[in-house]
C-alpha cells in the first residue's frame, strides 16, 4: 500500500539518491506507540488515528520494498563474488598442481646431481629460504644443461602464476565476506520494517480493521477513475496519431509489441502466486523480480533492481505509455510494475498480497521505460 498522489510525467532522475533506505528512528517508533495506543482507546473514548495508522504502515511498507532493492543488490553482489571466488579457487589448484610439476622434475634432476657426487646446485637452490635471490646467480645458470635451466625457468614462472593467484583468491575472498554482510544487514532491515507494520495491524480492533478496509476501497476507486481516464486520454492520443500518420502502426513498434505480449503473458500467468521479498520465481515474486522474468520470456535480459531496471531501454511519459511497458514508483524507485494498458499493470505488491492487476494511478509514478 502507499499514500496516493496522482501520477505525473516528468524525467527519470538517477536513483542513487534512492537507495539509501530509510531509517526506522526512535521518533518513528515513539509514534508507531502512540498511534497504536489511539487506536485500542479505552471503551468509551473516541477511537482516532485510523489514517495515521495506514499512513505509518504504508509507509512501513515502502521502506520495505526499498530495502528489499537494497537486499537483492547485495545478493547480486554476493553471487557474482562467490563464483570470482570458485574460479579463482580452481585456478589456484592448477597453479598449484603445475607448481608441484616444475618441483618434481627440479627434484629429479637434484637427485642425479647428488648421486652423481656432492649437494646438487639444483638441490642448493631448492633449500634456499629466497629461490629467486638463487635464480638470480649467473655461476648456477651457467653450470646448469639446457634442460635443467629451462626447468627452473618453468618453476619460477609456476611460483610467480601460483602467488599471484592465491592474492587474487583471497582478496576475493574478502570481498565476499564483506558481501555477506551487507546481505545480513539488508535481510534484517527487511523483517525490521515488516514486523513493525505487522505489529501495528495486528493491534487494530474489528471495528477498526473494517475502518482500515473502507479507506483502502476508497483508494482503489479512486485510483481506478484516475486510471480510466488515463487510459481515455491515451486513446484519444493514439487515434490522433493514427489519422496524422494514416496507419495504426509506428516504424518498429510491430516489433516491440510482440515482444511486449510474450512478457504480458508471461506476468498474466503469475497471478495470483504470493509476493515474497527477494524472491524471482517460480512460485512467488517480488516486484522487480515479477518484471525480470516478464521480460527474460520476450528474450529480454533485464537487471535484478528496481534502481538498475529502470535504466533500461527508453524513456517513456506516461501520456505514451504502450502495454509492455515498465513503470516505477516513489521516488526512491522502490516498486516497479509492467503495464497492460487501459491505465493498469501487472505487479507483485508486497508482503501478503498476490501478484495482482491494479491501476497505475494507485501509487506516485517516478516514471517509465520501454525495455526493447
Amino acid at each position: 500500500m502507499a499514500s496516493h498522489r496522482k501520477p505525473r510525467t516528468r524525467g527519470l532522475t538517477s536513483p542513487g539518491s534512492g537507495r539509501a533506505t530509510v531509517g526506522l528512528t526512535t521518533a518513528a517508533l515513539a509514534s508507531v506507540s502512540l498511534l497504536s495506543q489511539s487506536a485500542q482507546a479505552a471503551p468509551g473514548e473516541p477511537k482516532q488515528g485510523i489514517e495515521e495508522v495506514q499512513k505509518k504502515v504504508d509507509e512501513l511498507y515502502r521502506q520495505a520494498g526499498s530495502a528489499t532493492q537494497k537486499y537483492n543488490q547485495a545478493k547480486e553482489r554476493t553471487d557474482e563474488e562467490r563464483s570470482k571466488v570458485d574460479r579463482l579457487l580452481d585456478d589456484v589448484a592448477k597453479r598449484t598442481e603445475k607448481l608441484n610439476e616444475a618441483r618434481r622434475l627440479l627434484g629429479s634432476y637434484a637427485a642425479t646431481q647428488y648421486r652423481n657426487g656432492g649437494m646438487a646446485s639444483t638441490a642448493t637452490m631448492m633449500l634456499a629460504d629466497d629461490p629467486q635471490s638463487y635464480f638470480d646467480q649467473d655461476h648456477l645458470m651457467s653450470r646448469m644443461t639446457g634442460r635443467q635451466k629451462q626447468a627452473v625457468e618453468d618453476f619460477e614462472t609456476q611460483q610467480r602464476a601460483a602467488s599471484k593467484k592465491r592474492a587474487e583468491a583471497t582478496e576475493s575472498l574478502a570481498g565476499l565476506s564483506e558481501s555477506q554482510q551487507q546481505l545480513r544487514t539488508t535481510k534484517e532491515s527487511v523483517q525490521r520494517k515488516l514486523s513493525g507494520a505487522r505489529e501495528l495491524l495486528s493491534k487494530l480492533t474489528a471495528e477498526e480493521k473494517a475502518r482500515l478496509a473502507a479507506i483502502e476501497r476508497r483508494k482503489k476507486a479512486e485510483a481506478e477513475r484516475e486510471a480510466e481516464e488515463l487510459a481515455r486520454q491515451q486513446a484519444e492520443k493514439q487515434r490522433q496519431e493514427e489519422a496524422d500518420q494514416g496507419s495504426g502502426r509506428t516504424e518498429g513498434s510491430g516489433s516491440y509489441a510482440a515482444k511486449a505480449e510474450k512478457a504480458l503473458a508471461f506476468a498474466r500467468a503469475q497471478i495470483g502466486k504470493p509476493y515474497v521479498w527477494g524472491a524471482t520465481g517460480p512460485n512467488s515474486f517480488d516486484c522487480s523480480g515479477l518484471t525480470l522474468g516478464a521480460w527474460k520470456a520476450a528474450g529480454v535480459s533485464l537487471p535484478r533492481t528496481t534502481w538498475d531496471q529502470v535504466k533500461v531501454g527508453k524513456r517513456v511519459a506516461t501520456e505514451d505509455l504502450k502495454p509492455g511497458d515498465l513503470v516505477f514508483f516513489y521516488d526512491d524507485i522502490s516498486h516497479v510494475g509492467i503495464y497492460i494498458g487501459g491505465g493498469k499493470m501487472i505487479h507483485a505488491p508486497k508482503p501478503g498480497a498476490n501478484v495482482r492487476t491494479e491501476a497505475i494511478t494507485y501509487m506516485p509514478i517516478y516514471g517509465s521505460v520501454r525495455p526493447a
